[in-house]
This record gives C-alpha cells, structure tokens and sequence, in this order.
C-alpha cells in the first residue's frame, strides 16, 4: 500500500493546489460569517456565504486546505438550519490534545488530555502531583469565565450613543441591548467538575461574575503565562494550555491580553460539551454543503464564481446591490459582506463615500498573521518517540488529537515568537499537526493519510527585503518537517506531497487581509465596542443598507456563525422598517 500511495506523488504535486469555489452569491441568504471569502453577497433580509470546500489532490487524498477543525460554530445555527438533517456529521475528539517530549529517556513522556478528568489528572501528575490537582478548579474557572461571556457573543456590541436618543419609550426599548451584558454580569459560575467522570454537571448556583470580576479582569487583560503560572508549575501543561492563547495571533504567552485568545477558542461546543473540538466527516467543505442545501431549502438563489467588483450606491449613498466584475448588475435593497473590514470598505466602495476617521480606523485595524498552513499526504501514520504505532499501523487513541510540537515550554514559543517579529520564521515553531484521517478514513486512500499543520511563527513580510518565494516556503517547509522528525521518525520519508500556504498565499487565496485567519487581531482594542471600528460595531457601516457580517466585526473569527446570524438579525430589522 505503501508502494501503491507513493506512486501518486508525481500527480499530487500538480494537483496539490486545486481549490473549489468559495465565491457564492445568492439573493436571499443567513450568513454564518465564515472568513476568508473575497466577496460581498446582495441579499434581502439573511445571507448565507461558504468559504471554501475541501481541497482534493492526488487520487483520493481530500483536505480541508485552511481550516480545518469545528467547535466555534454556535449551537442555534446547528438547530435554526437543521444542519445534521442536510447532511453535516461531526466526529468529535476525545482525547483531544498531546504533547509528546523530547527528552534524554527511553521513551519520552508526553501529556494526553481528553473529557475524562481521572485520566486528565493521572497525565498530568507525571509532571507534578500539585498541578493535576489543581487542573479541576482551573477547568471549572474557566469555564464559568466562558459561560459569563457567552451571552456576548450572541447579539450585537452595545450602542451607547443609541440609549440617549429618540422619545421616552425608544429609550426604554433600547434599554434592552443592556440585557446581554447584565448576563455576563450576572451568569452563574464556577462549573463543576466531576474528578471521577467524563462528564461535567451545568452551572449551579453559586457565585457570580461580579463577585469573581477582579480575577476574571486579569485573564482578559494579563499574559496568559502570568495566569497559568498562578495555577500550575509543569511547563509542559503550561505551554499546552497556553498554544490556545496565541493561536493564529502574532502573540506571545508572554503578550498582554492573550488570555482572551485562549477563552476564545475554548467557547465553542459539540454535541453539548463545551470546549470539545472535532473534525467534520468528508472535510469543512462538508458544512458548506450543509449550509447551501439549508439555504436552498428555504429558497436562496446560489451562484458560484460570480466575484463582485464592486458595491453599487443610488444617488442618496445607499447600497442598491452589486456589480459583478462580468459587468452583471444585482439590485438589491441590502448587501451584507462577509469580506474583510479591508476589502469591503478599501477596495468595494468608493473611498470618497466613506468618513475619512473611519476609512483611517479601518487600515489601521492590525491584521499581522503569524500562520503558514502546510497540507501533507503521506504513505503512513506518524509514530511518535513517545507513543510508538501499533504492529498493524491502525490509529491510536493520540492521532486523533491536536498534536502539539515544540511546546515543552512556554519560553519556546515566546522564542519562536521574537524571532517572527524581526521578520524571521521561527527557527523551532510552534506546530499543531492534525491527522484528520484517523476518525475519518475517507480522506485518503487505504494505508495513507492526509495531515494537517498550522504552524507559526511566519511573519507576513521577511526581513531585508526578502520574498516568500518558493525557496523561502520550501525552506520553512523543510524546517518544519526536520521538527517533526525529531519526535517522530520516519515522518519526512512518508511524506508523498505538500501544499504550502504562507502569510502572503493566505491574503491572496481566501482574501485575509496579511493573511490573519480573523480578518484582524483579536487583541481587546479590537473587539467588542471597536471591532471593526468604534461607533460600527453594530454591524452597519457608513454606508446605510450595507453590513459587515463576517470573521472582522464581532465577536471576530473562526468558524462561528454568531456575526453572520447577528447580522442577518440585524439587517432583518431594517428591512422591515423599509
């Protein structure tokens, strides 16, 4: 079989980087706001966009080419479009994290964390008895932190300058945009955790946010390293937990404000369990169709690789529909775009159109990425120093986690980090290899696999004049893999094919502006109130009938949907007032 995937490698590379469409533009759509897509939609009241489909290369080798695993995606869209009835299936993770070592014994050591708590404290007491006793209450913690905040990410910022305006009963009914902030102030919390079980119990009554608000400040605001070291003293587990904290950012543990990062991507939930993460059967292109056959269902009209040239204005300013660069008119009385803050507004409106401060807020929004994406095919599964294969090569319970190299500390990845931002890639980077194929054997043809790596720290833009050309993406590329031959030998032998998507590859592909997989950072003076720009946070833009609806307006990025389904709920407002 070896022989058999090895043989395609001549064709893999050729085919390596054919991407299917991720243009779409419909009539009536829901959006889920899923980034990357280089396109405004005209729509009526909801919008639906997809982003990209999985990638097939080779004979049989399928891959979800940027993202790559679902948690974000929130529970009402799965319930509002009925997803698991068009088609979506999700194979969730568990155990979901390892870290294996490099380390003078025979084996190594590694960490392996999954849903049960025993087991997660059994790991954990190799590096230190005191942290795996303390890791129930710091997952408990946390989680009442998220439960506080989630209420946030399922309506619009507050608009302030909205609550003094209009009579005396518009006041009141404004009032009501409060209600999201008075649950995150006053949510339930800690969750408990049960020791002995996989499962965890919901949120009793006990304390509050506002009583727990000074700890909580300090996780939003200090360096994730600061907040772990209160909790633990095992570097392994610190840097595990801490990969969370800068993942997709151009931070390091040691930045202020990455905590929010790290709370970010632990809101998310499947199947009921929060925090738990999984891989879409057939790859994320498998929640597009999902999405589309929802979409058409409830009658929108989906066109495929229509590019929008630009956003169509009547005399009085307002969005009347779209331009497509084929010379085609779409009228419309709403446009909602998932396209970047910097396409939509730079690039789709005339610049004359717009308030100079805002056009200034919107390219001054940081978009540094530190992420270069590298999609692999290989002729077997990597067997790891720490946690040898089996004799018959059949997955074990480790390959289908977030693999998580480079991270025996938190001072590695801080390293890896500085050296990003003198504009070198990182000499050791940090690197979360996935191997999709292990849950979900379609992917590739019987014997191989298809392996996923983000990896980071890549600056967007080399130092002295330097480009990402094909010697500097092979040269990365082959460090990456030396890195991976370290913990796991064999690795590089078995690869048959690589696709590499640096900073720049990332900008020009899937239109994320430097290459941020969040359509901009998700530092705190870039969310909330200010994301994309203060005063249109809100999902309106200056221009009336046109929203933001993706990864660039809140509560930002990933595959969530919550700024999309905001939007849409938004613009259905306005529409019914037209």
């Amino acid at each position: 079989m070896a022989r058999h995937c090895g043989a395609m490698a001549t064709r893999i590379q050729a085919r390596l980087s054919t991407v299917c469409s991720s243009r779409w533009l419909q009539d009536w759509h829901l959006s889920l706001g899923l980034s990357g897509a280089r396109l405004t939609h005209a729509g009526a009241a909801e919008r639906l966009q997809r982003e990209y489909d999985a990638v097939v290369i080779g004979a049989g080798f399928k891959f979800s080419r940027a993202s790559y695993l679902l948690s974000l995606l929130r529970p009402q869209i799965y319930a509002e479009l009925e997803l698991q009835r068009h088609g979506l299936r999700v194979l969730p993770r568990d155990p979901y994290s390892f870290t294996p070592l490099l380390e003078d014994r025979s084996p190594p050591r590694s960490l392996l964390l999954g849903h049960n708590m025993a087991q997660n404290q059994q790991q954990i007491a190799q590096f230190s008895q005191k942290d795996a006793q303390a890791y129930p209450e710091y997952e408990a913690f946390m989680g009442g932190m998220v439960s506080a905040l989630d209420p946030l990410l399922d309506s619009p910022p507050l608009d302030t300058a909205a609550l003094g305006k209009g009579s005396l009963l518009q006041k009141l009914r404004n009032l009501r945009a409060l209600w999201p902030l008075l649950q995150a102030a006053g949510n339930q919390q800690p969750a408990l955790v049960q020791q002995c079980s996989s499962h965890t119990t919901s949120p009793p009554p006990g304390l509050t946010l506002g009583q727990q608000l000074p700890r909580y400040y300090e996780v939003l605001t200090a360096p994730i390293s600061k907040i772990l070291d209160q909790w633990f003293e095992s570097e392994p587990l610190k840097a595990t937990l801490a990969t969370d904290a800068v993942i997709g950012a151009m931070t390091s543990p040691y930045t202020p404000g990455s905590g929010y990062v790290l709370l970010h991507h632990v809101m998310g939930e499947l199947e009921g369990r929060r925090g738990a993460w999984g891989y879409v059967a057939g790859g994320m292109g498998a929640l597009s169709q999902a999405i589309a056959h929802a979409a058409t269902a409830r009658g929108a009209h989906i066109f495929a690789e229509k590019a929008v040239c630009h956003v169509l204005l009547g005399r009085d300013g307002r969005a009347q529909g779209v331009a497509l660069q084929d010379g085609t008119e779409v009228r419309s009385k709403l446009v909602l775009s998932n396209a970047s803050p910097q396409i939509t507004f730079l690039e789709l409106i005339p610049q004359k159109q717009l308030p100079k401060d805002f056009v200034q807020r919107i390219r001054q929004v940081d978009t540094r990425s530190p992420v270069t994406k590298i999609n692999v095919a290989v002729d077997q599964l990597p067997s790891f120093l720490a946690a040898p294969n089996a004799r018959d090569g059949q997955p074990l319970p480790h390959h289908q986690c977030s693999i998580h190299l480079n991270c025996e500390n938190t001072h590695l990845l801080h390293q890896a980090f500085t050296e990003a931002t003198h504009g070198h890639p990182s000499n050791r980077p940090m690197i979360e290899l996935c191997i999709p194929s292990a849950l979900d054997p379609g992917l590739a043809p019987q014997g191989c696999h298809v392996v996923s790596l983000f990896t980071q720290y890549t600056p967007s833009v080399l130092a002295d004049g330097q480009s990402w050309d094909e010697q500097a993406r092979n040269a990365y590329a082959d460090r990456v893999f030396n890195c991976i031959e370290d913990y796991a030998p064999g690795f590089k032998a078995s690869v048959i094919g690589r696709d590499i998507l640096t900073p720049p590859d990332l900008e020009r592909i899937f239109g994320l502006p430097g290459g941020n997989i969040f359509h901009g950072g998700m530092s705190l003076d870039q969310l909330y109130f200010a994301r994309p720009a203060p005063s249109y946070s809100g999902y309106r833009s200056p221009i009336p009938g046109l929203y933001l609806c993706g990864s660039g307006a809140h509560p930002g990025g990933g595959v969530m949907g919550a700024a999309g389904r905001n939007a849409a709920q938004v613009a259905l407002k306005d529409f019914r007032s037209l």
